[in-house]
């Protein structure tokens, strides 16, 4: 089994990263469903909370999505530092190709505000490769919903301020 890593995301955004880090990583099984319904239809817990390492969330997609739900497992969060690990370890998300995929997301304070990097390692079954398209369509539907996420904040410096 060989492993891929690649930079999903590394954004440089005006918003505060205690504000996106609790929009996308802490608060994201309220935030996204409520305020971007395209991306996710709902999000439940499977075990523990999300502010739990070991937490299991279940996000269910909307109808018109290609994929129905993942799984996800909290390997690691550092609230201080605005540092997430976890594991996606079960849904449809993934070619056959691909065993499971570790992500880690680090929000850093910047002269302009907040520097996010999002990388992914991706654990391949046996021999397979992870083809361009699919790490082109991963990379875009991150960047997407960063995107979404950081206009809403900045439209509305209330929320998580």
């Amino acid at each position: 089994m060989g492993v891929i890593t690649c930079t999903l995301a590394d954004i440089t955004s005006p918003v505060a990263a205690s504000r996106l880090f609790q929009a996308l990583a802490i608060d994201n099984h309220n935030f996204i469903p409520k305020t971007f319904p395209q991306f996710a239809k709902s999000v439940e817990f499977v075990e523990g909370d999300s502010t739990t390492v070991g937490c299991i969330k279940k996000i269910n997609f909307p109808d018109e999505a290609p994929f129905k739900y993942v799984k996800n497992r909290v390997d690691e969060i550092d609230s201080g530092n605005f540092y997430l690990k976890y594991t996606c370890i079960e849904g449809d998300v993934f070619p056959d190709t691909v065993e499971y995929a570790v992500y880690e997301d680090k929000y850093e304070v910047s002269e302009a505000g907040t520097r996010c990097k999002m990388v992914a390692h991706y654990h391949m079954k046996g021999e397979n490769v992870m083809k361009d398209e699919d790490l082109e369509k991963a990379k875009e539907g991150i960047q997407k919903i960063f995107k979404a996420v950081e206009e809403h904040l900045v439209a509305n410096p209330q929320v998580y301020a």
